[in-house]
């Protein structure tokens, strides 16, 4: 299984020949040409995390791509196109990948903004993303997808919630929001949980894979 991270909050997991794509959104350059791909999970309806014009150009490449997302998503997305509402709990298997879920919201990002759907995905029993959230799920977590930067959080928040899941590998999502300088902050701090548990860290960039 080789994954393989884009711009901010979006990664391509591929197994056997075929693509997963998760949060094709705005701060992501546009997925023009990926062929293979017979999933798309969105956490949640923010528009870093998709896009019309992501989902236009993954559909018009590929054929019967299954959508998956919270109901959240589904109201946002409309007729547009087809979404699959999950939930917390939830298991889906389409193709080589099973996708399990978990969390039902978004982290809190003020009092006075509304807390929309959010819910994380695991694939394959290895690698998780909780979307914009801190939920841990009651899983050993091989490969952790963790939050580099974003308005919700803080970067306290983000070392306790490594130190909690203990991945054995760990890398950074959500870090188009940071600096050059921030990036690297982050990194070094997500790079010391992610140690101190035991596990590995991946400073990936955009492009870059890791093998599963």
């Amino acid at each position: 299984m080789r994954l393989t991270k884009q711009e901010h909050a979006c990664f391509i997991v591929e197994e056997d020949g075929q693509k997963l794509v998760i949060d094709p959104g705005s701060y992501t350059t546009p997925l023009l040409g990926v062929d293979g791909v017979i999933a798309v999970v969105i956490t949640h309806e923010h528009a870093d995390h998709w896009t019309p014009d992501q989902l236009k150009a993954i559909l018009d490449h590929n054929q019967d791509v299954a959508i998956y997302g919270p109901p959240g998503v589904v109201a946002a997305v409309g007729d547009d196109f087809t979404v699959h509402a999950v939930h917390e709990g939830d298991e889906v298997t389409v193709g080589p990948f099973t996708l399990k879920f978990f969390g039902s919201k978004h982290a809190v990002i003020h009092s006075s903004i509304p807390v929309i759907d959010n819910t994380g995905v695991l694939i394959n029993d290895r690698i998780y993303y909780a979307g914009d959230s801190f939920t841990i799920p009651p899983v050993k977590v091989d490969t952790l997808a963790v939050p580099a930067g974003a308005p919700w959080l803080k970067i306290s928040e983000v070392i306790d919630y490594v130190a909690a899941v203990k991945p054995t590998r760990a890398f950074p999502t959500h870090e188009m929001v940071l600096s050059v300088a921030g990036r690297k902050l982050s990194d070094a701090r997500i790079a010391h949980a992610t140690e101190f548990g035991g596990g590995t860290y991946h400073p990936l960039e955009p492009g870059d894979t890791l093998e599963l």
